[in-house]
């Protein structure tokens, strides 16, 4: 199992890289989720979580100084502990699962927009530096400059997604056969929920406000007869 968690810790940091390198969008959760599903051996369950954690934080775009939820590491510790775990408990991962993982993960992409402001931040030392590089016509300082401040943001990204899997994957797998029917019910019901609510961010992104009662409503109808019929 640490194997696995220091893989997926490695890949995920490294691929995190795309989001101040770069990027090319490798760093979306609906690619990097289903990449380290794939390195795990469970690439429908990474295309699922990364379906919807792209969806939830859809209108959060880094537009002039804001910086939004680091939603790449939420899919990357998302993906990880759901597979992992699912593949110590026995087979592949439950909906229930799924959604569990899902909802662990979410708080640690806002904590580490928190720690990026603060990457961010430091960085301006870095680029104090470098102008004083440029009037020197210093191109190798300049360029070293670029790498530490690329090698800190992949320390920062591999270290803190190792420290949440190394803790929330034995956790999930000491708890989730723990849970009772009615938590099971209600992960279940998460489950289909969170397409409702990522498709409900894009329309109001949209600005088709009135369209998001008619289609929860047609939503939750399709969602209670699916799991009537899943019941039957």
């Amino acid at each position: 199992m640490f194997t696995e968690i220091i893989l997926a810790s490695f890949c995920g940091g490294l691929l995190c890289l795309d989001r101040v390198f770069i990027q090319a969008m490798i760093s979306r959760p609906v690619i990097i989720a289903p990449i380290i599903g794939l390195l795990l051996h469970n690439p429908y369950a990474g295309l699922v979580i990364g379906a919807f954690v792209e969806l939830i934080w859809l209108d959060r775009i880094p537009i002039g100084t804001y910086i939004p939820p680091n939603d790449s590491i939420t899919a990357v510790v998302a993906t990880s502990t759901a597979v992992i775990a699912g593949q110590k408990l026995g087979g592949m991962s439950p909906p229930e699962l799924i959604a569990l993982s899902i909802l662990i993960a979410i708080p640690c992409g806002i904590l580490a927009k928190q720690m990026d402001i603060l990457i961010i931040k430091s960085n301006d030392t870095l680029s104090d530096r470098a102008l004083v590089d440029a009037k020197k016509n210093n191109i190798r300082g300049i360029e070293q400059k670029n790498y530490l401040g690329l090698i800190k943001v992949f320390l920062f990204d591999v270290f803190y997604i190792l420290a949440i899997l190394v803790i929330f994957i034995p956790s999930v797998i000491w708890l989730y056969p723990k849970l009772n029917a009615t938590v099971i019910s209600t992960l279940s019901f998460t489950y289909y929920f969170l397409p409702l609510l990522g498709i409900a961010v894009a329309i109001n992104m949209l600005k088709l406000q009135r369209a998001i009662p008619v289609f929860c409503a047609i939503f939750l109808v399709a969602a209670v007869l699916l799991e009537f019929f899943h019941v039957l």
